[in-house]
């Protein structure tokens, strides 16, 4: 049975669409399963933000949590992604709080929508992965807090 939001400790802000708005989730156990589940207009996408975050989240243990790819970072899930009804979303429990407050600037464009530990990509094309490589590389080695 997948994790739900009261068993564990996370962005309630950033992850609690799922279970409020009964959104489904995938069954997938890996992550290259759940990407040959999601629509073929955001496949490239989202294997690119994959490829970012195993290229600059050294240390993290990748999974599945909360269904959908997360790198976590003694033993919490910090960074996830997910292809959503109506975008693309990546989650940032901690750009570590201080990098997302960072790379606000840059993420104030059309198409980006964000919130707390939250970005959300109305189209793949939106997604700008210089800034996405920014923040990994700035969550990687930041020491700030985890959103809670």
């Amino acid at each position: 049975m997948p994790p739900t939001l009261s068993s564990l400790p996370i962005c309630r802000s950033a992850f609690s669409r799922i279970e409020s708005n009964n959104i489904k989730q995938s069954q997938a156990k890996t992550v290259t399963a759940y990407l040959k589940e999601v629509p073929a207009e955001r496949t490239a996408a989202l294997k690119k933000l994959r490829d970012l975050c195993r290229k600059h989240l050294t240390g993290f243990e990748k999974g599945i949590t909360y269904g959908r790819p997360t790198y976590s970072c003694n033993g919490e899930a910090e960074v996830g992604f997910a292809s959503q009804k109506h975008f693309i979303g990546l989650y940032t429990r901690r750009v570590r709080t201080d990098g997302m407050r960072a790379h606000r600037e840059l993420l104030n464009v059309k198409g980006v929508s964000m919130g707390k530990g939250a970005l959300r990509y109305s189209k793949p094309e939106h997604i700008d992965f210089n800034v996405v490589e920014s923040m990994l590389c700035a969550t990687q080695e930041s020491e700030g807090q985890v959103c809670q």
